[in-house]
């Protein structure tokens, strides 16, 4: 079982991911806040992180950076959500980010199943035995880079 640790502050969006990706067979681990997520992370070292840019203590930018620094986690891919448009994506990309998701993207009549998709392709699973079909909108940034391209 493949271990997530979901980071937002937003409780509302925190338990609707965790719901669809627990549902999907992951193990997931949640943090509300920066400093919490750093800690989880190098205790508990997932195979994905699912990282929202607006928190409290640590932004987003600065959680990404400290898991580039630490060995432990340096290697271990991550997901960044964000409210923003993607005019951050070359950067987030730059600094060591994954994958890039739009918030916008996880509406009420889809929920957070277009994120699912993005898990699955970034950790290189089958994808949603559901519909079995994988999302166009993951293209190759650079090697093993995903942005969400929707």
């Amino acid at each position: 079982m493949k271990t997530i640790l979901l980071v937002d502050d937003s409780k509302f969006q925190r338990l609707a991911n965790e719901r669809v990706l627990a549902k999907a067979g992951f193990l997931v681990l949640t943090a509300g806040d920066g400093e919490q997520a750093l800690q989880i992370a190098g205790s508990a070292t997932p195979d994905l992180i699912v990282l929202d840019m607006l928190l409290p203590k640590l932004t987003g930018p600065e959680v990404l950076k400290a898991l580039r620094k630490d060995q432990q986690t340096s290697t271990v891919p991550v997901i960044v959500l964000s409210s923003l448009a993607q005019k951050n994506e070359a950067k987030l990309v730059r600094e060591g980010a994954t994958a890039y998701f739009e918030k916008s993207k996880l509406d009420l009549a889809e929920g957070s199943e277009p994120l699912l998709k993005v898990v699955l392709q970034v950790l290189g699973l089958s994808c949603n035995p559901v519909d079995e079909t994988c999302p166009d909108a993951v293209q190759t940034a650079s090697g093993n880079q995903l942005a969400v391209q929707q």
